[in-house]
């Protein structure tokens, strides 16, 4: 009987999974259209143009990371390749682990010339 009762759990969360993804999808293409029509098909970045042919490669990045703040002007939004795109996530990942450690664990510890006065007091180490 355990087995039935993890294969319908399974398939609950499969579902859940499923509808998850698809209002996912219905969302990004609300906004992606409009963004698409509000701004040139241009990388904000790095300058590269996008046609009918490679549009499928121009992604709408959120300047504040929040998905659904969507606002009709635009205004948090900017059109980015796919590779700009994700070097824009690849930095705020690596902004917020170095903000996580917090000052004292940024840098080194390690002090090269420690204990040097002192060997240099005793030469032979007497």
């Amino acid at each position: 009987m355990a087995k039935k009762d993890t294969q319908s759990t399974g398939s609950k969360l499969d579902q859940v999974v499923a509808e998850a993804r698809r209002a996912r999808d219905e969302r990004e293409k609300g906004y992606r259209e409009q963004a698409l029509k509000l701004y040139p098909w241009i990388c904000g970045r790095c300058g590269r143009e996008f046609g009918l042919r490679n549009l499928q490669e121009l992604t709408v990045h959120h300047k504040n990371h929040n998905h659904d703040d969507n606002p009709s002007d635009g205004s948090n939004w900017e059109l980015l390749c796919l590779y700009c795109h994700d070097e824009e996530h690849a930095r705020q990942v690596r902004l917020n682990k170095t903000a996580a450690a917090g000052p004292e664990n940024q840098g080194s510890t390690f002090k090269a010339f420690a204990g040097l006065e002192s060997l240099l007091k005793n030469p032979k180490g007497e």
